[in-house]
């Protein structure tokens, strides 16, 4: 099994390269007359296929065109047959359903969560007022009274292989279910499953999606009306009620699936004319009919925004309005629409407008060194995190509210969890930003108005959340992030020719692979991986063993110094720290927020020894101050200057780095909401210059924001043991904020380094703190002003050249929610 998954999913390891390496292990067991699990690669695809779990087989069907054909000179598209490939969707459900894996993660039915003073929360999809109003239909009808309720979702996105050996393209539609929490979807590579089709959309490509859509999910519609009896993730089985929810795609695509003119809205009667004015009801399935009924399809097009030829997917399913059920998309209607192709190109034309060719040219290439687009780059979520304070002091002030109102909403909708007053919060973020940004409309940019569908969106979004819960479950960043696995790389695995069956077959590999591993976890069989199984053998073995020979043996472990054998002073031969748990997602449950050092520690030297090469000559004085402070910490009254000091002669183990975990969902994360994310203090990293991480300090528990958070730049990671005692902490210099809120313009908290005079010498702020006080690490960018960046800065030099910087709380979004 895990050999299997190694070469074919996580290496995607090509035959040859399979044979060759299954080839030289045969070799190297020959001698000891063994051999590998695998004879030739065709043995290990054997295996793989033969594997019942995960089995569902793909499906075809073709269609044709079937309108009037000319006689003469037929386009070839008319005669063409467009063959499209599915796995029924009800068996795929019953999977998804039945996936043990969702024991914890899965809802029974629709709910409504309110906090202790009556807020009304929400959060997975079943919090959603949809939900909820479904259920009640369910509930009404005696013959589905009492059945679970499981929401479709549905996503596809249109994606291309290769642009250069012609048209490759394909239209995968992915789906997965409501019932499962946000994380699941987010985080899981199996809360999602995978339909493909290859037709080349020409003038009847609207009709030929829905026919599709509405073949593939035919399965489907008897359980709509009439229960059926399946098997739940906890292994009880339940009756089952299904019905279509919400559908993620981004703006085109809406416009296919709404069946409407591009340029209006497809969630409700706005025109294309005049999108950004007035109020609009929302789009209804009676209604579009009455229209169809009424008028011709000239008049539906240009006055109704409606292509009334075409019958939407969701008319031959209950309780389906395709309007309705189209959800609101962060990646393409706020990251790369919104932000992106609008505020971006704005701000840039606004410059060239307003200054000569040089000039703005100048100017541009100043806010890409600001943002430092070489670790940007062409990403738009990158650029989110750094753009504000980039163009302050290049454009207007009230350009860069509008952009600060624009973060915020952004990442408002983000969140995970959403109550009342965090939607109080949103539409605030949208008043804001319609106000601010009617600066693009009276400096030229836009004098044309704001009649653009994706910022047209943005007044959906409170009503969204009320219906579907957060909006980070219903992302085309999911549907997206899946391409790479589902289309993208089997592709690249294919010979070229004939394709799709080559990558079907991929999939299909892939996907029993998976089901084989959780099934396999699920029975206790894989716990670890083969070395750690083995090693584990072994430890048992010795402990077994020293146990015959001396009972204190066994039990005997180190000092808790992970240093080996290297007591000197070696911090300045340091390239990168070692440690080995990799930054981001992290697995399992939620567990409480906590920093940790370094697996490896660089030394265990005598502080004076290091006093001098990190410029600390006091730094003795510290360490007897922070135990004074530690055994004193209920004493507020105590004063180091009045009382003796503690004596401490002992040595300090150096570590590289501190590792912060915490909970930050609505970033990339784990199941558990997860995030890991490394501090670094080395005076080399990677060959290059030294890292010393900045943090946030919880300095005051009882204050909210960053009135109860400080600012510090970290100078050692550091522990010791002093009367029994271990302490492991850090040493820092102190930043502080300037005034008493964050910055008007962009909303961001200012802090500069604290310092002291010694005797006309400037000093910088210095103390030791525990590492339970460090919240996560900090992200601070320079106040530029109006001042042009140098073309020789680093931006690793940037915390030594400037004087005041702002706290980044559009870092990330778990920034956002602590650094307001």
């Amino acid at each position: 099994m895990e050999v299997a998954d190694l070469l074919y999913r996580r290496n995607q390891m090509s035959a040859g390269d399979i044979n060759f390496i299954l080839s030289l292990w045969a070799a190297s067991l020959a001698i000891h007359n063994d051999k590998p699990p695998f004879t030739k690669v065709t043995h290990m695809y054997d295996m793989i296929d033969s594997t019942p779990l995960g089995d569902i087989s793909w499906e075809s069907f073709s269609l044709q065109y079937n309108g009037e054909i000319p006689a003469d000179n037929v386009p070839s598209w008319m005669e063409a047959d467009y063959d499209v490939w599915f796995r029924d969707p009800r068996i795929l459900v019953h999977n998804l359903v039945s996936n043990p894996d969702f024991k914890f993660n899965f809802d029974y039915t629709p709910f409504q969560e309110r906090t202790t003073d009556n807020t009304h929360r929400f959060r997975d999809f079943m919090s959603g007022n949809w939900a909820w109003s479904q259920a009640d239909i369910i509930a009404d009808d005696p013959q589905t009274h009492g059945s679970v309720f499981c929401p479709i979702i549905l996503g596809s996105d249109k994606t291309t292989v290769s642009v250069a050996t012609g048209h490759n393209e394909y239209w995968p539609v992915y789906l997965s279910i409501g019932n499962i929490h946000n994380n699941i979807r987010r985080a899981h590579r199996n809360a999602t499953h995978e339909f493909r089709d290859d037709a080349a959309f020409r003038k009847f490509r609207r009709q030929l999606l829905h026919s599709s859509l509405a073949k593939i999910l035919e399965p489907l519609k008897p359980g709509m009306t009439s229960p059926e009896v399946i098997r739940f993730p906890d292994d009880h089985f339940r009756k089952v009620i299904y019905g279509l929810g919400p559908y993620i795609a981004d703006y085109p695509e809406q416009a296919l699936l709404a069946c409407i003119v591009q340029g209006w809205c497809a969630k409700c009667t706005a025109p294309a004319k005049d999108l950004d004015t007035g109020h609009h009801v929302r789009h209804s399935q009676a209604h579009t009919d009455l229209l169809v009924e009424e008028f011709e399809l000239g008049m539906l097009w240009d006055e109704y925004g409606l292509v009334g030829d075409i019958v939407p997917f969701t008319n031959g399913f209950p309780h389906a309005n395709i309007n309705e059920l189209l959800s609101s998309d962060i990646l393409h209607q706020l990251i790369k629409g919104v932000f992106k192709d609008h505020l971006v190109t704005w701000v840039n034309d606004y410059i060239k407008v307003e200054h000569s060719a040089s000039e703005a040219q100048k100017i541009l290439d100043d806010i890409d060194r600001r943002n430092f687009k070489q670790w940007t780059g062409d990403d738009s979520k990158a650029l989110m995190k750094v753009y504000l304070p980039a163009i302050e002091g290049h454009v207007p002030d009230e350009m860069v509210k509008a952009m600060h109102a624009f973060l915020d909403f952004c990442y408002i909708a983000r969140r995970d969890t959403h109550d009342t007053h965090s939607l109080a919060a949103l539409d605030n973020a949208l008043q804001r930003f319609h106000r601010h940004r009617e600066v693009f409309r009276t400096s030229g940019v836009r004098a044309e108005g704001f009649n653009l569908p994706r910022q047209h969106s943005l007044i959906h979004y409170v009503k969204m959340i009320w219906a579907y819960g957060a909006p980070n479950g219903l992302c085309s960043s999911i549907t997206e992030s899946k391409h790479i696995k589902a289309v993208k790389e089997p592709w690249r695995r294919s010979s070229r020719f004939e394709a799709l069956s080559q990558m079907l077959l991929t999939n299909q590999r892939l996907d029993k692979l998976a089901a084989a591993r959780v099934d396999f976890v699920n029975r206790g069989m894989l716990k670890g991986t083969c070395l750690s199984s083995v090693w584990e053998d072994i430890l048992r073995a010795w402990v077994n063993y020293a146990m015959t020979i001396d009972p204190q043996l066994a039990h005997n472990g180190n000092d808790g110094d992970n240093s080996g054998s290297n007591n000197g002073n070696n911090m300045g031969n340091i390239d990168e720290d070692n440690d080995d748990e990799a930054e981001g997602d992290v697995a399992g449950p939620t567990v409480e927020a906590h920093v940790d050092l370094a697996k490896t520690a660089l030394c265990r030297v005598y502080p004076d020894d290091i006093a001098a090469e990190i410029e600390q000559p006091d730094f003795s004085d510290l360490i007897q101050q922070f135990i004074h402070k530690q055994e004193n910490a209920q004493d507020s009254n105590s004063n180091n200057s009045l009382v003796a000091l503690p004596t401490f002669y002992g040595k300090i183990t150096v570590y590289p780095s501190a590792v912060a975990t915490f909970h930050a969902p609505s970033d990339i994360s784990g199941i558990g909401g997860m995030h890991r994310e490394h501090i670094r203090v080395v005076n080399s990293w990677r060959k290059g210059s030294g890292r010393y991480g900045t943090i946030f300090v919880n300095t005051d528990p009882f204050a909210e924001g960053m009135r109860g958070l400080d600012i510090a730049r970290v100078r050692l990671f550091f522990s010791f043991s002093h009367d029994g005692v271990q302490y492991p902490c850090t040493l820092v210099h102190w930043f502080s904020r300037l005034g008493d809120s964050p910055n008007d313009n962009t909303g961001l908290w200012i802090v500069e380094p604290d310092t002291s005079d010694d005797d006309g010498a400037t000093l910088r702020v210095t103390s030791i703190v525990h590492l339970d006080t460090i919240v996560r690490a900090a992200h601070l960018l320079p106040v530029f002003g109006h001042e042009y960046v140098s073309r020789t800065l680093s931006f690793s030099d940037t915390l030594d050249e400037f004087t005041s910087f702002y706290v980044n709380k559009y870092a990330d979004h778990h920034a956002f929610e602590i650094a307001f």
